[in-house]
């Protein structure tokens, strides 16, 4: 017997089809003789469809009355989740955030969990019963329900697992688990079996959009495994827990891109301390994230820097570092959003050398050219122009993960 934590997201309960196949696969899961918790998400869509709503009535900023129409998806989902299994003869005990409770603090559209009181699930589950719990909500200390942000279903099932002591938390998602690369731009790829918890939060920050990196940081800092599988299949996923020697020996575990990034580079201004830091802070005030930095010397005391950001926020970054670079007297920017960001993730970095050389080796080889680099002791990331993404991505994957002795082929139950 397993004490086993399952969370399901919005395509998995999209439908009532859906959602009585999900409650079909929890029943054989409790059959098996272990003691379930169930997370939900709201119905696919939902969500989305609140907050458009709450936008339009009182734009970005409406506060607690947000959370409260936004979290009422959830208790949608649960509450059909728990009369298909009861309709099935099971003992269901279905719970919203607050009546555990879910503490968390007052940051209304993005709170934090506090504390998951485990009293109620405990008790049931010794009572035989299946609990359903509706994710992404909690209640602050004054009373009031709350919202973690988008994703934050994850960032709950998570932190029950840990209240609860699960074995295991298993997160269902559209995906059979994480590969070493796109099985649609790679044929090669190969789902990985088990990862550690810092490949799987380079992998999140990277582009990949298996799992929320607040879930991650929380099941990392708690040692919970997550177990990322399908709801559409049986096959066994990736599971995601603390790094050993096999993980270590592993050179490069996957590689990973994103299309979502877009390029500014400042041509020209006096090379001198505290100009990035003008330029980057002014970003920052406007709550612009920006990933990849590159600066470099020219001549007549002059300098460019280059910097990347998301393409949503591009044209405000735009018009703020135009500003900046007016006073500066800079030459000139220049915006780009035809590029991509293409990575190489792996435990295996940290003891081995010539790790960037066979990279930026094998891009060179195809004539892909690397406009900048960004690096950590387990990854190395660089953009490139976009249309040689799926290029990059094969040629690389092909330098580093075949064969890939973390991976199994695509399909395959073990």
């Amino acid at each position: 017997m397993a004490l086993v934590v399952q969370k399901y997201g919005g395509s998995s309960v999209a439908t009532i089809e859906n959602i009585q196949k999900i409650a079909e696969r929890i029943i054989r899961t409790y059959n098996s003789g272990n003691d379930v918790v169930v997370v939900v998400s709201a119905m696919s869509g939902e969500t989305n469809r609140l907050i458009a709503m709450t936008r339009e009535l009182c734009g970005p900023s409406c506060g607690r009355d947000y959370d409260l129409v936004v979290s009422t998806g959830e208790q949608v989902s649960l509450g059909l989740l728990a009369m298909s299994m009861t309709a099935l003869g099971y003992n269901a005990r279905s719970y919203l955030g607050w009546q555990l409770p879910i503490t968390t603090d007052s940051n209304h559209a993005n709170a934090g969990i506090n504390k998951v009181n485990p009293g109620k699930i405990l008790a049931d589950l010794k009572k035989g019963a299946i609990v359903v719990i509706a994710g992404f909500q909690g209640i602050d200390a004054k009373g009031t329900i709350t919202t973690l942000g988008r994703g934050g279903a994850d960032t709950s099932a998570v932190a029950i697992a840990d209240a609860i002591k699960a074995d295991v938390c298993e997160i269902y998602t559209d995906y059979e688990g994480l590969y070493s690369a796109d099985p649609a731009i790679c044929k090669e790829a190969r789902k990985i079996r088990r990862i550690s918890y810092d490949e799987m939060l380079e992998f999140a920050s990277l582009g990949s959009q298996v799992l929320q990196t607040r879930s991650l940081e929380l099941a990392k800092r708690c040692n919970v495994a997550i177990h990322v599988r399908s709801s559409f299949s049986e096959h066994t996923g990736t599971l995601v827990t603390k790094e050993d020697e096999e993980m270590e020996g592993i050179l490069v575990t996957g590689i990973v891109y994103d299309k979502s990034e877009a390029k500014i580079a400042v041509i020209g201004v006096p090379d001198k301390p505290g100009i990035a830091a003008q330029i980057l802070t002014a970003l920052s005030d406007a709550a612009i994230p920006v990933d990849m930095i590159v600066q470099n010397a020219g001549q007549g005391g002059l300098a460019d820097i280059t910097f990347s950001v998301k393409k949503s926020d591009l044209p405000q970054a735009a018009v703020i570092t135009n500003q900046i670079a007016g006073n500066l007297q800079a030459k000139e920017v220049v915006s780009d959003e035809n590029i991509s960001k293409v990575s190489i993730v792996g435990l295996g970095m940290r003891s081995h050398t010539g790790v960037a050389a066979k990279m930026f080796s094998a891009l060179a080889f195809n004539n892909i050219n690397i406009q900048m680099i960004s690096t950590s002791d387990i990854k190395i990331a660089v953009a490139i122009e976009e249309k040689y993404t799926e290029l990059a991505v094969r040629v690389l994957h092909e330098a580093f993960c075949v064969p890939n002795p973390a991976a199994v082929p695509a399909g395959s139950t073990h």
